[in-house]
């Protein structure tokens, strides 16, 4: 049957699929529009299965943070070109991904899947993304944060690398969180505090520097206690609170906090673009 140029546009402006795909849709389900969208994103779920053993590395990071910073998500959507990264229309669909989590609290990529934007779930969605785009892609991470704290979220320049921060407390300077907010992102500490570090990293951290000073020629007793020093200056280079701020070596992230009367760190989440949860 004749395809009229009018409804490849209609059915290009439905799915964003490109005008060639649009024509041979429409001729494969004979002007039925339903079909063709169907076919469309069979056509997309095809090119997924062929891209999914693709690295998709590229992409962004966005965030969302409620008024009276009690909740917060953040959402990391890959592709695999920094160019498509770029696209407006990749930029509004993970917008709206992102509100969908928050909107339903959502803390999990998988669980994001099966709800809906605009009529259909975020699968559809991202089938008829790769269809159009051609690309791999994929929601890899959804964090979702509540606290009776502050959430203070920092979104570096380029959307790939994010941070929410939880402070124990409200806070009123909203910029010294911030900056302890980029210290996250600029240091990537292991935890807010020495006690969150798992046991098993402080084990390995001091056997590490027991061998070490044995191998220098350190009798076992004396390379126990000089362990416990090396393992202090772990905890400085690697937990939060303990590190040096950043923008003051002369202090550390704590009292930069306590000096500028900002409640303490009580944990956080850093998304870095393409890095395995």
């Amino acid at each position: 049957m004749s395809i009229s140029a009018a409804d490849v546009k209609k059915l290009r402006d439905m799915t964003g699929a490109g005008m060639m795909d649009c024509k041979k849709a429409l001729a494969e389900a004979d002007g039925d529009f339903d079909k063709a969208v169907e076919i469309l994103r069979k056509k997309g779920q095809k090119v997924a299965d062929k891209r999914a053993d693709r690295e998709a590395k590229e992409g962004l990071i966005l965030a969302r943070v409620s008024e009276d910073g009690k909740k917060a998500v953040a959402l990391e959507i890959n592709c695999e070109t920094d160019f498509v990264a770029r696209n407006d229309d990749f930029q509004d669909q993970a917008s709206a991904f992102l509100n969908a989590a928050y909107d339903n609290n959502i803390g999990s990529a998988a669980e994001l899947q099966g709800i809906e934007v605009n009529g259909a779930t975020v699968a559809d969605h991202l089938q008829e993304m790769v269809g159009k785009i051609g690309e791999k892609i994929e929601v890899s991470k959804v964090v979702l944060a509540e606290t009776d704290g502050t959430i203070i979220d920092y979104i570096h320049a380029g959307n790939q690398l994010g941070v929410l921060a939880e402070f124990a407390g409200d806070v009123t300077d909203i910029d010294v969180a911030r900056d302890v907010a980029m210290q996250i992102a600029a240091m990537n500490p292991i935890a807010a505090t020495r006690d969150e570090v798992d046991a098993s990293v402080v084990e390995k951290e001091l056997e590490i520097a027991k061998e070490q000073l044995i191998n220098e020629g350190k009798p076992a007793e004396i390379a126990e206690k000089a362990a416990q020093g090396k393992l202090r200056r772990f905890y400085e280079e690697r937990v939060l609170l303990e590190q040096k701020f950043v923008k003051d070596n002369g202090i550390s992230v704590k009292q930069y906090l306590e000096q500028n009367n900002t409640p303490l760190v009580k944990s956080f989440h850093r998304i870095q673009l393409g890095e395995e949860a």
